[in-house]
Order: structure tokens, then sequence, then C-alpha cells
């Protein structure tokens, strides 16, 4: 009996197994471009622009065309028309608004607008992928709508990112469709991704990930650490629309760490290792940082995969900060703590994203597993077809040791619905599939069952 040593047999699984059609490329060449393209000038410029205007508080002025988050929100409008109109009219652009009145931070009836970029897919339109950042600004007063607040970091960097993006993007096709989002009201209470999260749902579009980019530009900590050479993604564990019944499920089949939007982080994780240069992506399982919330979390709560990239030092002085200085200590987010070069980097990962899955094939669904009790593990899904599936190659089945953070082994198995990985037990790992286009784009792993699912 020959006896293989634990790295033979690592080594064994991970070898690729023969399918009737070719592998498609390990990488998609053209994200590196895309990458390229970007450019921390540019951001910078936007997120001065936007501190000029003197405060976008939800509770500022509207009317003016130099000050308050009126005028940042038509500016962004028009910036948004502007990249459409360099692309042939290639972007839809809209706002989408609601009244709200009677909250703690917006007791009076105060609309809410946030401007949407539409960039529609050429075979899977209401398939989508979002990329966010926040208009809106606050000092320390969350009811102060008067006073200066730059917000430059916290949150014009993401926006300034997400007007980029669209910049770099809107100059391709995809297979899926890309939003380009600027939200309002999340100082206030996230209303802003609330109200879109539920005109999303209105409209039937089947967002499969929503990058919420909040705080992209600083690299200097309160804690004295300098960096510009990490992030960090912050994922929901458990779905919070699980069910009762999918919970007692999950109890005895896994699924604790491999919700969809952990996957989506897995998956961002995986991005900055392969396309950006100098840049490592620190996982972190908590929806957010300790007790708090951004604006990726109305969309976990409409049942949308959704994570928030950010930087991983904060400067807890240049946030929702009066614009002062006590006993030499200097407070205020300006232009002083941003750093358009990181900006840019996170915008760029942000980008490589989207580019894949918005190029990717539609998402495996309806993922389920069977192999209690035997040598070997099978999954099976529902095979894309019709146009939507015009960009297929095939399928990659993913599997890790449960205490792994990151998938480990994959096998590329070509155009099925149905795969078994002989011998390999069931009872020692977790299991996942993507879906894989010619040009080598692909999903995020899916878990199956629905503590994994990305929906239909």
């Amino acid at each position: 009996m020959r006896i293989l040593t634990s790295a033979a047999a690592a080594a064994l699984l991970s070898m690729p197994v023969l399918a009737q059609e070719h592998a498609p490329p390990a990488e998609v060449l053209a994200v590196h471009d895309y990458v390229a393209a970007v450019s921390a000038d540019r951001i910078g410029q936007d997120i001065q622009t936007l501190v000029d205007f003197g405060t976008r508080h939800t509770l500022s002025e509207t009317q003016s065309d130099t000050r308050g988050i009126g005028a940042a929100r038509r500016w962004i409008h028009d910036e948004f028309e502007r990249i459409s109109a360099e692309c042939g009219g290639c972007l839809e652009v809209i706002y989408v608004s609601d009244t709200i009145s009677g909250e703690r931070r917006i007791p009076e009836p105060t609309e809410v607008v946030s401007v949407i970029a539409i960039q529609r897919g050429t075979l899977d339109p209401d398939r989508f992928v979002m990329m966010s950042g926040d208009i809106d600004s606050r000092v320390s007063d969350p009811l102060d709508g008067t006073s200066d607040s730059p917000g430059a970091n916290d949150n014009a960097s993401g926006m300034a990112g997400v007007i980029e993006a669209a910049r770099v993007l809107s100059q391709h096709e995809f297979a899926g469709s890309i939003i380009y989002a600027g939200l309002s009201g999340e100082e206030q209470g996230l209303f802003g991704g609330r109200i879109v999260a539920a005109h999303a749902l209105e409209q039937g579009w089947r967002i499969k990930g929503v990058l919420n980019n909040d705080m992209i530009s600083n690299i200097a900590g309160i804690n004295g650490v300098i960096d510009n050479t990490t992030a960090r993604v912050f994922s929901e564990g458990t779905r919070y629309v699980e069910t009762e019944e999918e919970a007692r499920q999950r109890r005895f089949t896994g699924g604790e760490v491999d919700s969809p939007s952990r996957n989506l982080a897995r998956f961002v994780d995986r991005t900055a290792d392969q396309y950006i240069p100098n840049l490592d992506v620190m996982m972190v399982y908590r929806l957010d940082r300790f007790g708090r919330g951004g604006h990726h979390r109305p969309f976990n709560e409409a049942g949308m995969p959704g994570v928030r990239i950010m930087e991983t030092n904060e400067h807890y002085d240049r946030q929702h900060q009066d614009l002062r200085t006590e006993d030499g200590r200097v407070y205020g987010d300006t232009m002083d703590g941003v750093d358009a070069g990181h900006a840019a980097k996170l915008t760029a990962l942000n980008i490589a994203v989207m580019a894949q899955m918005a190029g990717a094939p539609p998402f495996p669904a309806n993922v389920e597993i069977e192999g209690a009790v035997q040598p070997s593990t099978t999954l099976r899904w529902d095979m894309a077809e019709g146009e939507a599936a015009g960009n297929l190659a095939g399928y990659r089945v993913h599997w890790r040791l449960t205490d792994q953070p990151q998938w480990q082994w994959s096998r590329f198995v070509g155009r099925v619905g149905e795969y078994t990985l002989e011998n390999v037990v069931i009872d020692n790992y977790y299991f996942g599939v993507s879906a894989v286009a010619t040009d080598g784009s692909e999903t995020p792993v899916v878990f199956p069952g629905p503590a994994g699912s990305f929906g239909d």
C-alpha cells in the first residue's frame, strides 16, 4: 500500500482535471489595462471639488449652486452625464429619492437624494454589480447642517472613486450591468442606501454585489501606523434575511462564514492579490467596524450581498469633527488627510472586481451538495442557458479546509450542471461553485444551499 504524505495529497487534489472543454484563461488580461487607467490626479481633483462645496450635510443648503448637498449632487449628476457623453450615451443617469422625517437625525421633512448611473450589460442587463460612495458629510453635531464640513476622506474619497470607476469602465462593454452610486443620508441613518435598495427591489434589479467605499484615502492612523499597502473588507457572516428553517439547516450543513457577502469579500481579496500591485486585503469577519455601520448594510437587510471596502488605519480626529485646534491637536476631515494615490489603488481594486463580475456569466443558481456517509462529494447547480449565458465557458468547483479563510483548491469542470469530486470526503471541507466566462471572468464562489445563495 502506498501512503501519501499530506503535502502530496494536497498536490494531487489541486491538479486540474481533464474536461471536454479547454479551461479559460487564468486571468482577464484586460483588467490590468483597466487598473492602469485609474488616475490619482483626477481622483484628487474630484475630492477637492466636493470639499469646496463647504458642507454636504444631508440637512444643508439645496438651492445654492456653490454650497451644500444640493450643489454637490447636481455636480455629481452632471459629471456622470459628461462621462456618458464620452461613451455615446452608455450611462443612464437618474436621481433616486424619498422624503424622510420624524427621525432622530432627520426630524423635519427632508428629501434624501442619491445619484445613480447605470451601465447596461450586453447579455444579462438585469444582473448588476454596484460600487457606491457617500455624498454627505458631517461634523461633531449630527444635526449641524450649516458649519463647514469638508468630509474629504469621509467620504469625498469614496465618491470620487465611484466617479473615476465610471470614467474607466464606461469605455468598455460587459455582459452584465454596473451601477455607479452616490448615496445620500449615510451619516443620518443610512437612509440613501435604504431608499436605493427599495428602488432596486421595485425595479427587479438582480444585484449580486454592492461594493461600499467609505473612507479610502487615509493612510495615517491614529494608532501611529502609516500604511498605503493594505485595505480592509468587512462582510456579514450569515445572511440578515435568513429564515428560522434556513438557520436550522445551516447548523447541520455549515455556512456560518460562507454567506454571499463573505464570498464576495473573498473575491475582493483574491482580486487584490491577482491584479493590484502592492495591495493586501484584510478580510474582517464582521459586518462593519465594532458597533458601527455603513451603507452596505441596507442592501444586506434587503437580501443583497454587500461589503465595505476602506482604509486599514483610521484617524478618528479626522472623522465627524468640528474644524478646530485644541491643545495643539488638529481636528477635522480636510484635504491634509487625503492620499490620492491610496484612493486610486482602492478604486482600481473596485474596478477589477466589477469588471470580472460584470464580465462573468450568470451566477450558479440552486447549488446543492450531497455526500454524507460516502467517499466522494457531489455538487449540482442549474446550468445557465439562453442569451444571458452567451459567454459561458463552464464552471469551476472549489473546496477548502473548514478552518481556512480562502478557497484552496479548484477544478474547471466545463459546461455541466453536476460534478463529483472522487474520494474528497464532504465532512472535511467546505465546497462551492463559480461560473467562468470564455475570457476568464469569473463569479465569486457560491456556497451550496440558502446560506450561500446569490439568488437567481
